[in-house]
């Protein structure tokens, strides 16, 4: 009797432990059309199906903590929750007034304390890793696979060669695209989020990270078997020394052999997939938004989104004056009554208004006391450019200084790294520009990653290769470029691309110049870039000589606005043309591009409200832009919801709209 009950009892535990071995759970959207499979075995997989197509083949995932703990090696799972969210928020100073936010949910409870939550949405999935430990953790590494079942396309923004004997990770995170199959990534790089997939069927996704903090930036390399991508992340620096450009950085002497040493009670980052059955959908996506923390300002009130008039990528080159052009007291009200006629609501003043590695100590050229006071008279406000260096070292002095000087706003430079001492650097700047007041634009910048949310203060990141690389770069295919963002880095947040170039060129007669740059593509092309590029915070990139002799589109770029109630992707494909419109209270602005190949397009204006109708300024390329990019037609016409107009867009072409109801 007792070996029967011995038996019974010995295959009771060994089915229990087989069961805790093997579990599965599933997750889908919504709409169902998304399913995301959790498989617990020895580890912790997951893979995702948009209806029959495969995105992500089983990938495992885990995190390794100090003392070889390794969360989802050997997982046992406690419990799980599910639950389903269906809400709408708010987004200030976003392309929307708001978002809806819908999705069911899975918590995965596991011994050790440690959860994985998962969210499946109608346009993607994603996951984090929660801990709840009472002491603080160091995190020596997380594993993040994407696995995939067919040698697909891919759009990666390549960064370093793991081989090269300089650190890696130091990078300004502008790249562009190479498409190439999954196996043919070149060996032995990194690459930065967000990058593309795409399924050939007309689906593709994108992946993404959100909610970055106090832990380090997500990086992918090649995985041995050529079938998909691998994490790598850069460890915490414990020695620096100042270096890099003009000496405005800091170098890595020596990086520690940990991600981050953080709070045991946390939630991690998130990493998330969005897919997309039409192209299009890409451009007006809000998967980050969604992820990321609510603001932590109570008082929005005094952010103020805006253009700026801006000084460096045009070299200072204004003329026909009676003073010497450059950095300059004199210079600068020249920027601030062009603005002021204009009305911009910025001037930033560019590198060498003060001693770089010193900020508290100006440029003797420049007053800048009398120039707050010149452009309050004129309702023209200052931002200020420094290094990252030469902030954070005095950040309360700094900006405590000169918010009460009047300044509303810093441009951040040389930032550089996406380490975790990196990233708690800048949500320490938010903070601290917040209590002041400030408005921060970050060049030189790791991809936003929702603290725009959290900090809405932040209205624009650079982490884009925008209009200044024009400068230098001849060999740059801008076009092609410009229309594969709005569906790619565009996704992750704002982007300080510094559009509105005066001089144009097409393909075959652009040429780098440094005192009188120009673009790749049409006048066109750059005037619809204020519509399509999301940017808070949006540059004039030329300089007010250039705009003020082509005052007829200088008008028109002033009346687009930078912030959005209603965003709608008309049309586009990826790296060939994009189309959007975006409404702010009644008014419609509506924006298309083509890479160098000229496009046959129809303006489809359903979109407009049913029995109105609408007066239409709209700037499109001259018959001859093809030649001279310059070329530009600007008519005013009427339509409504029934109408729809064809354009041919130029080689590197565009359109742009500005649409109001007649009555």
């Amino acid at each position: 009797m007792k070996k029967t009950i011995y038996f019974f009892f010995a295959l009771f535990f060994i089915n229990l432990s087989f069961a805790q071995k093997n579990q599965d759970f599933v997750l889908f959207s919504p709409n169902g059309k998304i399913k995301t499979s959790i498989l617990i075995t020895d580890k912790i997989s997951w893979s995702v199906l948009n209806e029959k197509q495969t995105i992500l083949a089983p990938s495992t995932i885990s995190m390794t903590l100090d003392q070889n703990e390794v969360l989802g090696k050997n997982p046992i799972l406690l419990n799980s929750k599910r639950e389903k969210i269906n809400q709408t928020f708010q987004t200030p100073f976003y392309k929307k007034s708001n978002v809806k936010n819908q999705y069911n949910l899975l918590i995965l409870n596991f011994k050790n304390d440690f959860s994985i939550e998962y969210r499946a949405f109608d346009d993607g999935v994603a996951y984090r890793f929660i801990t709840k430990k009472k002491k603080e953790i160091t995190v020596k590494t997380e594993e993040v696979n994407l696995n995939f079942d067919q040698d697909y396309n891919s759009l990666m923004p390549y960064v370093r060669d793991l081989r090269n004997p300089k650190d890696p990770y130091i990078s300004s995170f502008e790249s562009h695209y190479e498409n190439k199959k999954i196996s043919e990534y070149t060996k032995d790089t990194l690459a930065f989020l967000p990058f593309l997939i795409d399924y050939k069927n007309q689906i593709k996704a994108v992946f993404l990270e959100a909610n970055l903090e106090d832990y380090p930036g997500l990086f992918v390399t090649n995985n041995q078997n050529k079938s998909g991508f691998e994490s790598r992340f850069s460890k915490y620096p414990i020695q620096e020394k100042n270096g890099g450009f003009n000496n405005l950085n800091k170098l890595i002497i020596e990086r520690a052999d940990y991600l981050v040493k953080t709070k045991g009670t946390r939630t991690f980052p998130w990493r998330a997939i969005v897919i997309a059955e039409k192209d299009a959908s890409l451009a007006n996506n809000d998967m980050v938004q969604k992820l990321s923390e609510p603001t932590k300002i109570k008082d929005i009130s005094w952010i103020k989104p805006g253009k700026v008039a801006w000084d460096w990528w045009n070299d200072w080159n204004i003329y026909n004056i009676d003073f010497k052009a450059g950095i300059n007291t004199e210079t600068y009200k020249y920027y601030i009554d062009f603005a002021s006629k204009n009305k911009v609501e910025y001037v930033v003043l560019d590198e060498g208004w003060s001693v770089e590695n010193n900020i508290m100590e100006h440029n003797p050229n420049v007053d800048l006391k009398a120039l707050i006071a010149y452009g309050k008279e004129r309702n023209v406000s200052i931002i200020l450019w420094c290094s990252w260096m030469a902030l954070h070292e005095n950040i309360d002095t700094i900006f405590k200084n000169y918010a009460d000087l009047g300044v509303k706003g810093f441009k951040v430079d040389f930032i550089d790294r996406d380490d975790a001492k990196m990233v708690n650097s800048v949500y320490q700047i938010a903070q601290k520009a917040a209590n002041n007041k400030l408005l921060l634009d970050f060049h030189g910048m790791y991809k936003p990653t929702g603290i725009q949310r959290t900090f809405p203060n932040i209205l624009n990141f650079e982490g884009v290769k925008g209009l200044e690389n024009n400068k230098w770069t001849p060999n740059d295919d801008v076009p092609t470029y410009d229309c594969s963002i709005p569906f790619i880095r565009m996704m992750a947040g704002p982007m300080d691309y510094t559009p509105g170039a005066m001089r144009n060129a097409n393909k075959y007669d652009f040429k780098p110049s440094h005192s009188t740059p120009m673009s790749q593509g049409t006048r066109c092309h750059q005037l619809a870039l204020y519509t399509i590029f999301e940017s808070p915070l949006q540059m004039m990139a030329d300089s007010p000589t250039a705009y003020m002799k082509e005052q007829e589109s200088t008008n028109f770029i002033a009346k687009i606005p930078t912030t959005f109630d209603e965003t709608m992707a008309l049309d586009g494909e990826v790296g060939k043309f994009v189309s959007i419109a975006r409404k702010k209270e009644n008014t419609w602005y509506l924006g298309a591009i083509t890479n160098w190949d000229s496009k046959e397009i129809t303006i489809d204006f359903s979109f407009l409200e049913k029995g109105k109708s609408y007066s239409v300024e709209i700037f499109s390329d001259g018959l001859n832009a093809d030649k001279a990019a310059q070329d530009y037609k600007r008519e005013i016409i009427t339509v409504d919801s029934k109408s729809k107009l064809p354009y041919r867009l130029a080689s590197g072409g565009g359109l742009s709209a500005i649409i109001t109801p007649k009555n």
